[in-house]
């Protein structure tokens, strides 16, 4: 997804499930920061390079192809971007590392949305932001894992768009071509992608870049032929999803803020959602690469605030010059600790599953400090809150 739905439509969700206008502001925030804050960003305020949610094109670029490296690209991908559906997936006449693959495969209502929320629940907004950006982009990312895998994540010659006109459904071939000074063109069906690498394990077969930036659209419904479903039609629908998506999170920042509610999968808010369901849908389907308009009008009607625009900048200063005691205090210090509680929690899950592709994890929460070095900071909020 793009900033038109994790800043924006997100505050409409946040607001829409009852947080003030400030707190929406600070819910949507951190959600579009899970798209920026990369080791490059901690390194220059002077946080913990662990907290990484995301790499930019240069990391990724300057990485080692060594197992160290697919696995640190994997932790930050698979526990921010694409959550996992089903650690324990059966397929059958495979090997063991084309399954420990498949079962990173992203989808939504999956256990780990589930520990994902509830790991937020009564928590910071900033911790909330952070899970709605995982939540949303179960749907978006469905069908790409959050590793480097051709076999994966690859896209080929059957990829076609579902158009629906005034004649019902007409479907259009797609074109994917890598040409990154070019925009893409919706008119013809013709989208940038990554170039093709027969490797394996090459960062460009890394989520949905074999697809571009096509999974992102709300507005795109699309089939094709992946290798994982044995090459049969996979149909994604991106408006119905992403009104899904839309639904379960104002359903799941209800559950977070009353923490005597319990997230379950598979749940969504009609209620609250149902008066204005055909404004989002309208805006859902507007064919644009991105709606940052019509969503932020929407949003503005709803609270009657201005939403001011995302600021990358806005809190780094607070952050760079608070003491060490005060950092875990600021905005971006309880940012940083959410994200390393949810890499932790993704990370150890897939470990304990069987799976190594995310490295080796320890559970700090039975485990304590043992083996996991990265993570003392969650250890003491931990202390602080059970204080």
């Amino acid at each position: 997804m793009q900033k038109d739905f994790h800043y924006y439509a997100t505050y409409c969700a946040a607001f829409l499930a009852g947080y003030s206008h400030e707190e929406s502001l600070a819910v949507c925030y951190s959600a579009q920061l899970t798209d920026y804050f990369s080791a490059t960003l901690l390194g220059k305020i002077g946080g913990p390079k662990e907290a990484a949610t995301t790499q930019l094109n240069m990391e990724l670029m300057n990485m080692r192809p060594d197992i160290l490296s697919l696995q640190q690209i994997t932790r930050i991908w698979a526990s921010f971007h694409f959550l996992p559906r089903d650690l324990y997936a059966r397929k059958k006449g495979c090997t063991r590392g084309y399954l420990n693959k498949y079962r990173l495969i992203c989808g939504p209502n999956g256990d780990l949305v589930e520990d994902t929320v509830r790991l937020a629940s009564g928590s910071s907004l900033q911790a909330a932001g952070l899970a709605m950006h995982v939540l949303a982009d179960t749907w978006a990312h469905r069908y790409f894992a959050g590793t480097p895998s051709l076999v994966i994540n690859n896209t080929d010659d059957f990829f076609y768009e579902i158009i629906d006109d005034n004649e019902g459904n007409s479907e259009r071939k797609i074109s994917f071509r890598h040409s990154p000074s070019s925009k893409d063109d919706l008119d013809n069906s013709i989208y940038n992608n990554s170039v093709f690498q027969s490797n394996e394990i090459s960062i460009l077969n890394l989520g949905h870049a074999r697809a571009g930036h096509l999974p992102d659209y709300s507005f795109i419904c699309y089939k094709y032929m992946p290798a994982w479903a044995d090459y049969d039609d996979v149909v994604k629908n991106n408006p119905k999803d992403y009104m899904s998506a839309f639904r379960q999170m104002v359903y799941a920042l209800k559950c977070i803020r009353d923490a005597d509610v319990s997230f379950v999968k598979d749940t969504y808010d009609e209620e609250s959602v149902g008066p204005c369901e055909d404004r989002i849908m309208s805006i859902l389907e507007t064919r644009k690469p991105i709606c940052c308009d019509e969503w932020k009008a929407f949003g503005e009607e709803l609270s009657g605030c201005e939403i001011e625009d995302f600021d990358l900048a806005r809190h780094q200063d607070e952050y760079r010059q608070a003491s060490a005691e005060e950092k875990d205090n600021t905005f971006l210090g309880r940012y940083i600790v959410a994200a390393l509680r949810q890499k932790s929690m993704v990370t150890n899950k897939i470990f304990m599953s069987g799976n190594l592709l995310a490295g080796i994890s320890v559970d700090y929460q039975k485990k304590g400090l043992k083996g996991i070095r990265d993570y003392f900071r969650i250890i003491e909020n931990t202390r602080g809150d059970a204080e």
